[in-house]
């Protein structure tokens, strides 16, 4: 190697390694992170702890309810983003109603379950479209918006590897849970549940920064707009 080359190295080095971690914050800032996990998993295990211990349905779902709350009040008295939080009370809510409506505490995991069965449906349809949810999720997190369709195809066919990725492991999950929601009892069917929620997430997640590592970097359409205002005041400027 000649003097001339390791400088080169040095900078791709420094851009790979500038291009991970902006890739993980992007997905720490998009999937909420480690307490957003937590937010996700809480109200679940909750339920099925109390259901175990006493069978009432109503002191189960009431505690996973109010929890989900507190959740999301903790969230704002911190001023942080509330979206995690607050998706997980009208998951929680849902299911709550479901399980009241029919008395059957097994349908508290149900709207999740169907949940879950679309996202991974919306994730292998939007691939196979050509704009794969990924892509539409994580694109303004990168502030690239939709440029990668048409303008970085390395970045799209990442995209689309991710989006593959998240689907089949959330049809993976259906597979196991559904069977289970008709021939398992209430408590072994949430117990698995809680054990499923955070590993499949998590192994998405990995992928996702996998293929999005060794992707192209994100064009900055804001800085692209940004620069073209500027640049038209220059020219009015000079003008006037």
């Amino acid at each position: 190697m000649t003097s001339l080359d390791k400088p080169t190295d040095q900078g791709t080095t420094d851009q790979d390694a500038d291009s991970r971690a902006v890739t993980e914050a992007a997905l720490f800032e998009a999937f909420g992170g480690v307490r957003g996990m937590v937010e996700t998993v809480v109200p679940g295990l909750l339920f099925v702890t109390i259901f175990t211990i006493n069978k009432d349905l109503h002191m189960s779902a009431i505690a996973a309810l109010a929890v989900s709350l507190v959740l999301v009040v903790v969230r704002l008295v911190m001023k942080d983003t509330v979206k995690h939080a607050f998706s997980g009370v009208f998951g929680v809510a849902f299911g709550v109603v479901f399980a009241m409506m029919t008395g059957n505490a097994k349908d508290f995991y149900l709207p999740g379950m169907l949940y879950t069965l679309g996202l991974a449906l919306a994730y292998i349809i939007t691939t196979l479209a050509g704009v794969p949810l990924i892509g539409l999720i994580l694109g303004p997190v990168f502030k690239e918006n939709l440029s990668w369709r048409t303008r970085n195809p390395g970045r799209k066919k990442a995209y689309a590897k991710a989006s593959w990725a998240w689907g089949l492991i959330l049809l993976a999950k259906c597979a196991i849970l559904f069977p289970l929601y008709w021939w398992a009892d209430t408590t072994q069917f949430g117990w698995v549940l809680v054990a499923l929620k955070i590993p499949p997430f998590l192994l998405a997640v990995y992928l996702t920064w996998v293929f999005l590592a060794k992707a192209p970097p994100p064009i900055d359409v804001f800085a692209e707009m940004e620069a073209a205002e500027k640049a038209e005041e220059e020219r009015k400027a000079a003008r006037s």
